[in-house]
């Protein structure tokens, strides 16, 4: 069918092309707001009407003729209706949109996924600071960033995944004094304990294994402890190494991977951060006043300029993101994604402005960000705030604990990134159709069930005869099958994984419906055949979409 469609699209485009020359490039089909006015629409008589002087009617009129006399659509459109001032609805035919069965069980899947189109792609994010374990915002993040990774990679680009995050700075420093305290029998309450210090038990698990002279190692580092409470710099990077660990066992626990590792501190052991500066000197970008370096960043759009080196000569914190920016760009990822907290959209501008002004070839809009809102938690009706082991927030590893891992995933992608989100954890373990992720993932259970008891080999049903499929609740679904790889597309294009959960339940809902409305496993060995083809597609296609998403497609429930 998606053949089809381009063939059907070639023939308006050449329509056009006659009517304006240059219009055939504006081609496209719509899908009609009301399913029963047909399966493809077109506003095109619409659209030329008024630069050639027409009457859009009339010239919807001619248009459907025009089209009528193709061969490619007398053989796949039954009809073309003219609606309202122009508008062209479409009816396919039966067979038109049985093809879609064998395009999904011939490529599996590869369903909906591009070739490579030898791109480079860059996403960062969680990038959380080892201060502590991650928490359920980190989870948002961590499943926006990992299924953005999957959609771009459907579409044919090449998608490195890094996480970033600061190896010293004043929040480590405060894990250190922290671990050293609890290390020395002081705890939170204590009148000897920091107000700044971290609170969580988690650092008396620290501490106790610094003093057992243990060794831990995370993807990125490994270190043995002393076991010297006096030891501040040793019990730092112990401190680090721990919870880079522990974090680890947090990402692990979510089925996410890191193809790299990046150290705040390496921007500035490797000269890095000097040398933009100095890039930003040397273009006339800067000025002194009250004894700090500041960046022009108004030329650039910011609503003020910004200090780079504060009077004590320290950087502040765009200043790294600025050569940590230029570090992706030489690496060769023209594009790059950010995915940060919206407490970060601050930072945007001044961080673009830094990388025009240090000339180095970087294009405007460079880098791209999405921002996500927090998430709050609600169990047995009443928002939950802490946890036992973190202290001052619910971990990420509680979220997964208490639910599943598919469930923290699904639920954390099924709303637009910069919406406020309430995780219902009672809803999550729930299995009935309330639960989102229940009710998709029980729609492949129910047809791999169906499958089963039929007992075939699936991969014979791509030859079957599809003439059966000529209901309306097994063209609905097919229809909706064929939606899928512009969907994955324009979810990749807009950043929107959340558009993927939509059309999975969707889908689920068209194939729970056609289930109730035709019974599979009949008689006739025919229309059997066509049936279990058509479910057949829709689990593949259910299966592609979870896996997009990091989320499992059981085959019992």
């Amino acid at each position: 069918m998606l053949k089809i469609k381009q063939e059907l699209l070639d023939g308006l485009a050449a329509e056009l092309e006659t009517l304006s020359p240059g219009a055939g490039a504006r081609a496209a089909f719509e899908s009609p707001k009301v399913a029963a006015h047909g399966d493809f629409a077109s506003t095109a008589a619409m659209q030329l009407a008024k630069p050639l002087k027409l009457n859009p009617r009339q010239l919807g009129e001619n248009l459907r003729a025009a089209l009528l006399a193709q061969p490619v659509y007398q053989r796949w459109v039954s009809d073309i209706d003219l609606a309202g001032p122009g508008f062209l609805n479409i009816r396919l035919k039966p067979e038109a949109k049985q093809q879609i069965v064998r395009e999904v069980l011939g490529a599996g899947s590869g369903f909906g996924v591009q070739p490579s189109n030898g791109q480079k792609l860059m996403v960062e994010f969680v990038s959380a600071n080892p201060t502590g374990p991650l928490h359920v915002g980190h989870g948002r993040q961590a499943a926006l960033g990992d299924a953005i990774c999957s959609l771009y990679q459907t579409q044919g680009w090449q998608v490195h995944r890094e996480f970033y995050y600061n190896d010293a700075g004043v929040q480590i420093g405060t894990l250190a004094t922290s671990t050293q305290w609890r290390a020395k029998g002081v705890k939170p309450g204590d009148a000897e304990w920091p107000e700044a210090a971290y609170n969580g038990e988690y650092i008396q698990d620290i501490a106790n294994d610094f003093l057992a002279k243990k060794t831990v190692k995370s993807d990125d580092r490994e270190f043995t402890a002393s076991g010297d409470v006096n030891d501040l710099d040793g019990m730092r990077q112990f401190a680090v190494a721990y919870l880079r660990h522990e974090q680890d066992l947090d990402l692990q626990a979510f089925a996410v991977k890191f193809d790299h590792y990046y150290l705040e501190s390496s921007l500035y052991t490797s000269g890095r951060v000097a040398a933009t500066v100095q890039k930003l000197i040397d273009a006339g970008k800067t000025y002194e006043q009250d004894g700090a370096l500041w960046l022009k960043s108004t030329d650039y759009g910011d609503d003020k300029d910004r200090v780079m080196r504060k009077s004590d000569g320290s950087f502040t914190y765009f200043v790294p993101d600025v050569a940590y920016h230029i570090a992706k760009w030489e690496r060769g990822f023209t594009k790059v994604i950010n995915i940060q907290g919206t407490d970060h959209h601050g930072t945007i501008a001044r961080v673009r402005a830094g990388l025009q002004a240090a000339g180095v070839g970087i294009p405007q809009g460079y880098p791209d960000y999405v921002l996500h809102t927090m998430v709050r938690v609600v169990r047995g009706g009443e928002e939950v705030k802490i946890s036992k082991r973190a202290g001052s927030y619910v971990t990420l590893r509680d979220l997964i604990e208490w639910t599943s891992k598919d469930a923290v995933r699904f639920f954390l992608l099924s709303r637009k990134p910069d919406t406020e989100y309430t995780f219902d954890v009672d809803l999550a373990v729930q299995k009935n159709n309330d639960n989102p992720v229940y009710y998709v993932q029980y729609a492949h259970a129910r047809i791999c069930s169906v499958l089963a008891s039929w007992g075939g080999d699936v991969a014979t049903l791509k030859d079957a005869d599809l003439a059966a499929l000529d209901s309306a609740p097994a063209q609905a679904l097919m229809l909706l099958l064929a939606k899928y790889p512009a969907m994955l597309a324009d979810a990749a294009r807009d950043f929107a994984p959340h558009d993927v959960t939509f059309y999975l339940r969707e889908l689920a809902a068209s194939y729970h419906s056609y289930y109730d409305a035709e019974r599979i496993l009949v008689d006739d060995e025919a229309v059997k055949n066509a049936r279990l083809a058509l479910v057949a597609a829709t689990a593949q296609v259910l299966h592609n979409g979870l896996a997009v998403l990091g989320v499992g497609a059981p085959q019992k429930m």
